[in-house]
């Protein structure tokens, strides 16, 4: 598997801004596809957040995350966030999300980043969990019941 920023490969951008669509807000009616486009194109940087990590597996885009700044208005004092975990369904059980999760704390870890959140609607914290994530509430935001969780990266 291969991990290249979108700023490497600014034309996935479409394709991400549909996968986030489709997944989180075609149902939901909370953003259109356009400004779903331009969330995405935000986080063309190199060096700092928000910044959006591919993933790519046998030539073809499989995944994405996104380090982000203050994705939630409820905690205006926790900076930066992981968020955008996307695996496309073909991909899905062959450790996509896992090795995204990881590279996104290695970028992370290397902006010098020191607590790192994320909301997850898996309440039991699933896969981040697994990778040092712990609880900070439980709270509904935008209508779901979602878990806030933190973790504190060490350079």
């Amino acid at each position: 598997m291969e991990f290249v920023l979108l700023a490497e490969e600014p034309s996935a951008a479409e394709l991400v801004a549909s996968w986030y669509f489709e997944q989180w807000c075609r149902d939901s009616g909370r953003y259109t596809k356009e400004q779903v486009l331009a969330k995405v194109l935000a986080a063309t940087n190199r060096n700092q957040a928000p910044m959006l990590i591919l993933a790519r597996l046998n030539q073809e885009w499989v995944g994405a995350a996104e380090l982000k700044i203050r994705e939630m208005e409820l905690f205006p004092d926790y900076e930066f966030w992981l968020g955008g975990v996307y695996v496309t369904a073909q991909a899905r059980g062959a450790g996509v999300a896992s090795a995204l999760v990881k590279e996104a704390l290695v970028r992370a870890r290397h902006l010098g980043i020191k607590r790192l959140y994320l909301q997850t609607e898996d309440l039991a914290g699933g896969l981040y969990a697994r990778h040092g994530f712990v609880p900070v509430t439980k709270v509904e935001a935008k209508g779901v019941n979602v878990l806030v969780m933190v973790t504190h990266l060490v350079s």
